[in-house]
């Protein structure tokens, strides 16, 4: 099963009410070590503009796991 980013939205929404970005989704992927492509109007390699703070990590994370892209 794959995750698209508005469905790990959506998940995220439904199970914990909080609404999360979509960079957020794309830094804890590469946090993980899953393959990447670069954004088009990614502005750095090397600096996030929007890192995902800790607080939504574990449940994107989570959200992942539940749509297979994680073990």
């Amino acid at each position: 099963m794959t995750g698209t980013y508005a469905t790990i939205q959506a998940d995220v929404q439904q199970r914990s009410g909080r609404s999360i970005r979509t960079c957020w989704i794309a830094h804890v992927k590469s946090l993980n070590g899953l393959p990447m492509r670069t954004a088009p109007n990614r502005r750095s390699l090397n600096y996030r503009v929007h890192p995902c703070p800790a607080w939504a990590r574990p449940l994107i994370e989570e959200a992942l796991r539940r749509r297979g892209v994680l073990a």
